[in-house]
């Protein structure tokens, strides 16, 4: 059954969801196809703010693990968000929509500081709010700062675009009869470690009451189906 129609969301998109068929970087087919997706929400007369992560090009932890220190290894994630927001907001305005990047790391050349009522009047007058540098601390991925961006602007729900189908009880591609959940409970992610977001932004998600719908952002028009009520994917409250 379809639910309540959502008048503001937050999407976090992953920087893998931006390589489409590329190795490293940007795929210009998918940024541009995800473009016109969000153009087509906001035509609905929902606001909308994305979260974009900078896996396609560098990720803090990873970094640490070939032995740069993690905190710089860190910032440098953070300012490949910034280059994954610039390359969005880019798209979006080649297709004539309104957009916005707002940073939590300064880098005023290139784009806003992220300041909430600033990020919230964007949003009132029909702009596309895309968020960048994470929370613009350390140690708190994307996923965090998507958690803390919905509740900070007042979001109904965030929408979790992955490469599968929603949360299953085990990895489909390893295990044919994996179940793929509809609907899962906060304590139950945390307690059996699916993989949702990370542990810190189920935790704020769930002390906020806030909803997470984690769906394909691979299948064609699954946003603005969602956007419009479709129970799509895997609903966690």
């Amino acid at each position: 059954m379809a639910e309540e129609v959502h008048q503001r969301i937050l999407l976090k998109l992953s920087g893998e969801a931006l390589l489409g068929e590329e190795d490293y970087g940007i795929d210009p087919n998918i940024i541009h196809r995800i473009a016109v997706e969000l153009k087509d929400v906001t035509q609905l007369g929902v606001q909308l703010a994305v979260v974009i992560g900078g896996g396609n090009i560098f990720r803090g932890a990873g970094l640490a693990e070939s032995g740069i220190d993690r905190i710089t290894g860190d910032h440098m994630g953070m300012l490949a968000t910034v280059m994954n927001a610039l390359a969005l907001q880019d798209a979006l305005e080649s297709i004539g929509a309104d957009a916005r990047v707002m940073s939590a790391v300064s880098v005023h050349d290139v784009c806003e500081d992220y300041i909430r009522r600033r990020a919230v009047r964007h949003l009132e007058k029909g702009r596309i709010v895309i968020c960048a540098g994470g929370t613009g601390n350390p140690f708190f991925t994307t996923d965090t700062a998507a958690a803390l961006r919905a509740i900070e602007i007042g979001a109904d729900i965030v929408l979790k675009a992955t490469k599968v189908d929603g949360v299953y009880s085990a990895d489909p591609k390893k295990d044919p009869s994996a179940e793929l959940f509809e609907k899962l409970g906060y304590d139950r992610v945390i307690e059996s470690k699916l993989a949702v977001m990370d542990a810190n932004a189920i935790v704020l998600c769930r002390d906020q009451n806030m909803p997470i719908r984690v769906f394909n952002v691979f299948d064609e028009g699954n946003l603005v189906k969602i956007t419009k009520g479709e129970a799509i994917g895997t609903l966690v409250s």
